[in-house]
């Protein structure tokens, strides 16, 4: 990237360092949970939109990570703080034979199978009460109390850690062949890009940045149960925010993300009460008019935003 690009980011990074201790709780609750959902965007726009390989089941890998986390404690007594390590290795754990399988499919077959596993996933820790605890679900001790800020930094680092991740990893090679993959899968294996190979190294980070921030879930909410970690709208809203911000692209996971929470808590705190959960709809016609306008989002077609505000009128090559 070059400098100019980083200007801006470092900016906004320095703001999200220093401004949350002379907020109040509430907000710093809102930016915590702003933060959650970059860091799960961002793992889901590795392999659905630098990979093309997009997935309706990425809520099984934040329910593993979560899982991973309460199960110690459940069992054992240990600090689900330990569970930051255990819940990413749980969830790439899993995710590892899953691709192997998953990955010989393409299109809607892959999309619906993925849903089916998490779904199955899902049935598997609410019925398995002797392991899982079922609907019940598990409770562990809160760290800090009521104490926000030390969660907030913690998601930070976890949000820039992912960042780097796939910052990382497409400026390798592995970047290129996840984006010839996505291009093209038929040309990128006549090229000999063994596609399963690198789909899964698209997939274990991927479920690892979702798996680590469901870790981070159950030390800052200390309540889980499988309705909660596992369900559909986990996998929608991770899509919802790449598909806004921008698939395939660095920050538009984050710019995703940041206006779907912004959006969905000044409903709530409105016209909560009215409308109950059709905040979800709202957001979807939101994102049908991106996709309208702006099919790449809007990090993906930031020009055409640049090009409306200044008044000009895009240049056409070849046409009139």
């Amino acid at each position: 990237m070059a400098k100019k690009s980083w200007f801006l980011p470092a900016i906004l990074g320095i703001v999200a360092i220093a401004l949350p201790p002379f907020l109040g709780g509430y907000f710093q609750h809102i930016l915590i949970l702003v933060m959650m959902w970059i860091a799960m965007a961002t793992g889901w726009n590795l392999l659905g939109g630098y990979c093309g390989q997009a997935s309706l089941g990425s809520a099984a890998f934040f329910g593993l990570g979560a899982y991973g986390a309460g199960l110690l404690y459940l069992h054992w007594g240990i600090s689900p703080w330990w569970g930051m390590i255990a819940g990413p290795l749980l969830a790439i754990m899993v995710a590892i034979p899953i691709g192997l399988v998953t990955f010989r499919l393409r299109g809607g077959y892959f999309v619906l199978s993925m849903l089916a596993v998490c779904e199955a996933i899902r049935i598997v820790f609410l019925n398995w009460v002797e392991m899982s605890a079922g609907p019940l679900g598990i409770v562990i001790e809160r760290t800090w109390g009521m104490e926000k800020l030390p969660y907030y930094y913690m998601v930070l680092a976890i949000v820039a850690l992912s960042l780097y991740v796939v910052y990382r990893l497409m400026k390798s090679k592995f970047g290129y062949y996840f984006v010839s993959i996505r291009e093209d899968q038929d040309a990128a294996e006549g090229l000999g890009i063994p596609s399963t190979k690198y789909k899964m190294y698209a997939l274990i980070p991927c479920a690892g940045i979702i798996g680590l921030a469901g870790a981070f879930y159950m030390n800052y909410m200390v309540f889980i149960e499988p309705n909660v970690v596992f369900p559909l709208i986990i996998s929608a809203t991770m899509i919802l925010s790449v598909m806004l911000g921008g698939p395939g692209t660095f920050w538009g996971p984050a710019l995703g993300a940041t206006i779907f929470v912004l959006l969905s808590e000044l409903l709530r705190a409105f016209a909560g009460p009215v409308i109950g959960t059709i905040h979800y709809l709202i957001f979807a016609l939101i994102l049908v008019l991106v996709i309208m306008f702006l099919p790449n989002g809007i990090a993906g077609e930031g020009y055409k935003i640049k090009r409306l505000f200044r008044g000009k009128k895009p240049v056409y090559v070849g046409g009139e």
